[in-house]
């Protein structure tokens, strides 16, 4: 975090907090933080799979691997996130 973290939540900085503001701010970063750990997780598991020998430069089938394993990574991400959703939505109806 840079130095300016605290600084943000004061908005017109009259010591009052607006927890609006704060929870915004905390969903944001939240969101940051977890589109950075897919985007490692896809990265580490698609080296893992199509990389078998680290060089200077990629030949053609690992990139077509790379390109392909990236494609399948988001598109099972996307369908879980959907259902995980569409459930969480159907137990808030439930409450």
């Amino acid at each position: 975090m840079d130095s300016s973290f605290g600084s943000d939540f004061g908005g017109s900085g009259g010591g009052k907090l607006d927890p609006g503001l704060i929870m915004e701010q905390v969903k944001v970063q939240i969101a940051v933080a977890n589109a950075q750990e897919l985007l490692q997780r896809m990265t580490d598991k698609c080296f893992r799979k199509c990389i078998g020998k680290p060089g200077g430069s990629l030949d053609n089938s690992e990139q077509k691997c790379i390109a392909m394993c990236m494609d399948r990574y988001m598109d099972a991400w996307n369908t879980v996130s959907r259902a995980y959703n569409s459930r969480l939505q159907r137990e808030r109806a439930n409450m």
